[in-house]
C-alpha cells in the first residue's frame, strides 16, 4: 500500500455496506495480487467471509492475516472487525432482495434486446457505485472551489475529453468562465496562466493519463485550486490534486471497454459538480440560464418551409 493511499483515506469514516463492492472494484487495481484476492473473496461471497476470522479469511484467501488487515485498511476500515461487520451488513441486504445479481458479459451474439438490458443495468450498476463511494466532504470544497473561481480550466483527452466539453458547457451557460483542452500543448500554456483563484480540473479514468497530469501540475504549481476526477484514488493525478473525486466503473469486456464504462460514472459526477455550483451561485446562475435558454430558443422551433 503506497503512502498516497494511507493519506488518501486517513481520517474518513468507514464506507457504508452498500459501498463496499464499488470500493473493491475501484481499487483492486491498485492492489497487490494477494490484497485482490481478499478483496474478491469479501465482494463476492460477504456473508461467507463475515463468518471467518483474520486467520479464516487468510487461509481461504492463501495469504496473511497482516495482508488481510492491510486490505480492510486499504478499502476504508479501521480493522478487520469493522470489514466483517460491514460484510455482515452487505449479506443482510443481499438476502434481502435488494442487492441484483450479476448480469454476463455482452456477447458477440446477443440479441440487441440483451444488449440494451445488459449496458442499462451496468450502467445503473456503475452510477450506484459511483453515487455509494463518492466522498462528499470533497465535493462539496470542490463546489465551493469552482463557484468561487475567476476562471475555470478542464483537461480531458479521449472518452474524458468529452465529459470535459459537457462540463464547461454547462457552467458557461450558468455565466462561469470555464473552458476545456484537449490539446496538451494548450492546456499546459493556459495553466501557466492560472492563479490562487482559478480552478483547474483534470479528468482521467486511469489516473495516469500524462497529457491530463502536466497542465494540472502546472496549474498547481502556480497555486491554482486544482481537482482530479479519476477512478484510481492512487493514481499519479492525485499528487497535484487539492480534492480528489473517485469514479467507479462497471466490468469491461471486449465490446465494453474502460472509455465507455468510465463515462457514464464521470458524467455523474460533473452533474453533481454542476447541480453544486447552480446551487451556491443562485442569483447569478438562474438568470444566466434563462439568457442563454432565450438566446437559443429560436434555433429549436420549427420554420415553415
Amino acid at each position: 500500500m503506497t503512502q498516497e493511499v494511507k493519506e488518501i483515506f486517513a481520517g474518513e469514516p468507514p464506507p457504508p455496506p452498500a459501498a463496499l463492492a464499488a470500493k473493491v472494484r475501484t481499487l483492486a487495481p491498485s492492489m497487490t495480487r494477494s490484497m485482490q484476492r481478499v478483496a474478491e473473496a469479501v465482494a463476492h461471497d460477504p456473508a461467507g467471509c463475515a463468518a471467518l476470522t483474520v486467520t479464516g479469511l487468510a487461509e481461504l484467501t492463501g495469504t496473511s492475516e497482516a495482508t488481510v488487515v492491510r486490505t480492510a485498511r486499504l478499502l476504508g476500515y479501521p480493522g478487520y472487525r469493522d470489514l466483517r461487520l460491514a460484510l455482515a451488513g452487505l449479506a443482510a441486504q443481499q438476502q434481502s432482495g435488494r442487492a441484483p445479481a450479476v448480469t454476463a458479459d455482452i456477447a458477440v451474439d446477443d440479441p440487441i434486446a440483451d444488449v440494451v438490458a445488459k449496458l442499462a443495468y451496468d450502467e445503473q450498476q456503475t452510477l450506484a457505485d459511483t453515487a455509494a463511494a463518492l466522498d462528499t466532504v470533497q465535493l462539496g470544497a470542490a463546489v465551493g472551489a469552482l463557484a468561487a473561481a475567476r476562471r475555470i480550466d478542464v483537461y480531458g483527452v479521449g472518452a474524458s475529453g468529452l465529459v470535459a466539453q459537457d462540463l464547461t458547457q454547462k457552467l458557461l451557460r450558468i455565466g462561469l468562465i470555464a473552458h476545456a483542452h484537449h490539446d496538451p500543448h494548450l492546456a499546459v500554456t493556459n495553466a501557466v496562466q492560472l492563479r490562487a483563484k482559478d480552478v483547474a480540473i483534470a479528468i482521467t479514468h486511469s489516473g495516469a493519463t500524462g497529457d491530463v497530469i502536466e497542465p494540472l501540475r502546472v496549474a498547481f504549481e502556480h497555486g491554482a485550486t486544482t481537482i482530479a476526477i479519476t477512478g484510481r484514488p492512487d493514481g499519479p493525478v492525485t499528487q497535484y490534486a487539492d480534492h480528489i473525486l473517485t469514479t467507479s466503473t462497471a466490468r469491461e469486456s471486449e465490446l465494453r471497454p474502460a472509455a465507455m464504462s468510465s463515462r457514464t460514472s464521470q458524467l455523474l459526477v460533473v452533474d453533481c459538480l454542476f447541480i453544486g455550483v447552480a446551487q451556491r451561485t443562485y442569483e447569478t446562475a438562474a438568470p444566466a440560464l434563462s439568457a442563454s435558454y432565450e438566446a437559443l430558443a429560436h434555433r429549436h422551433r420549427s420554420t415553415p418551409r
